[in-house]
C-alpha cells in the first residue's frame, strides 16, 4: 500500500515583507519540531502583493517609505523594530542597504518556477535566497538579473530562470493567485485544509500548536 502524502501547508507571503522572512524562519522551526514528532508536512508558497500597483521598475525606497509612513524617521523606527525581532531568529536584517522598493511580481514568478521544477525543497531555497538578497544584502529583487542569479544559486538549471523571466511565463498564474489571496488582509499567513490557521509571524510554538490542532480536528 502506498504511503499517504504529507499534509500541505499553503504559506502566503510577499517577498518585500520583512515579517514574512521572520515568519518563514519561525515556521521552519515549527515544522522541524512536528517532523521530529512524526508529523511531516509539505509546504507550498502562495504569492501576495502588498503593493500590487508598484511600478514595474519599482521606486526609490526613501520615496516609497515617506509616502507610506509620512516620514523617513517613522520608517526607520519600524525598520529598527523589525531588525530587533528578526535578530531573535538569527536573521541578519540590514535594511539601510536597500535603495529601491521593487514590484514583487517577478520574484513570485521565480518561486513558482522553482516549485514546478524542483518541488518544495527547491522553492524553499529560492524563497530564502530572495529574502536574504533583499533584506540582508540590499539587492534589487525587481531586477531580473538579480533574480536569475538567485535561481541559479538555489539549483535551478543554468539559464532557466533568466529565460523564464524574460518571457511571459507564469505572469497570468501569479496574478490570479495574488488576486485570490488579497482577501486575507495581510501576510504572512498559513492555510491548512482550506482554513486560515496562522496569521502573522507567530512563535514556533504557537505555529506548531495551530497546525497540530487543525490536523487533530481533521
Amino acid at each position: 500500500m502506498a504511503e499517504a502524502s504529507a499534509p500541505v501547508l499553503l504559506v502566503v507571503v510577499d517577498t518585500v515583507c520583512p515579517w514574512c522572512w521572520i515568519g518563514k524562519r519561525r515556521l521552519d522551526a515549527a515544522l522541524a519540531v512536528l517532523a521530529a514528532d512524526g508529523l511531516p508536512l509539505a509546504r507550498q508558497w502562495h504569492p501576495f502583493q502588498l503593493n500590487p500597483d508598484m511600478p514595474p521598475g519599482g521606486m526609490p525606497r526613501a520615496e516609497y517609505r515617506t509616502r507610506k509612513f509620512g516620514s523617513l524617521e517613522r520608517g526607520r523606527q519600524l525598520d529598527a523594530r523589525v531588525a530587533a525581532e528578526g535578530a531573535k531568529d538569527g536573521i541578519p536584517f540590514d535594511l539601510e542597504r536597500i535603495e529601491r522598493s521593487p514590484n514583487s511580481l517577478d520574484s513570485h514568478r521565480l518561486i513558482r518556477l522553482a516549485m514546478l521544477e524542483g518541488g518544495a525543497a527547491l522553492s524553499d531555497r529560492v524563497v530564502e535566497g530572495i529574502f536574504a538578497a533583499y533584506f540582508a544584502e540590499g539587492r534589487d529583487i525587481g531586477d531580473r538579473t538579480v533574480l536569475a542569479a538567485i535561481g541559479d544559486a538555489a539549483g535551478l538549471p543554468p539559464g532557466r530562470s533568466a529565460a523564464m523571466l524574460e518571457s511571459e511565463e507564469g505572469v497570468a498564474a501569479v496574478k490570479e493567485d495574488v488576486a485570490r489571496a488579497q482577501g486575507l488582509g495581510g501576510v504572512p499567513a498559513v492555510i491548512l485544509n482550506r482554513r486560515l490557521i496562522i496569521s502573522g509571524a507567530q512563535s514556533p510554538d504557537a505555529m506548531a500548536a495551530a497546525i497540530r490542532e487543525t490536523l487533530e480536528a481533521a
